[in-house]
């Protein structure tokens, strides 16, 4: 059974820093590329980060300097470091798992991320 399962939101007030986790079980991991996603209220998904399978990474210009994406091949996981966090990054953020150039795709459940005073 496929399961990606985030962890690590929260609230945070303005210029803090949160870390998000995304634990992936019933796949071959190191097939996959792995992304970031978010979604805030009334607005569509957009996206936020990638890292592929050679650990190349790519990311949105919302987030870039801001935001770190990375993996760990040895415990399936997937992270995303945000620091210096803005009101405008509060969504629900979703991770994301896909091999390239097949309709092979799976999401997690998201977790809440509300930056706020």
């Amino acid at each position: 059974q496929v399961q990606f399962v985030e962890s690590g939101g929260g609230l945070v007030q303005p210029g803090g820093s949160l870390s998000l986790s995304c634990a992936a079980s019933g796949i071959r991991f190191t097939f996959y590329d792995m992304a970031w996603y978010r979604q805030a209220p009334g607005k569509q998904r957009e996206f936020i980060a990638l890292i592929t399978t050679a650990s190349s990474t790519n990311y949105a210009d919302s987030v870039k300097g801001r935001f770190t994406i990375s993996r760990d091949k040895d415990k399936n996981m997937v992270y995303l470091q945000m620091n210096s966090l803005k009101p405008e990054d509060t969504a629900v953020y979703y991770c994301n798992g896909r091999i390239r150039r097949t309709n092979v795709d799976y999401w997690g459940q998201g977790t809440q991320v509300t930056v706020s005073s």
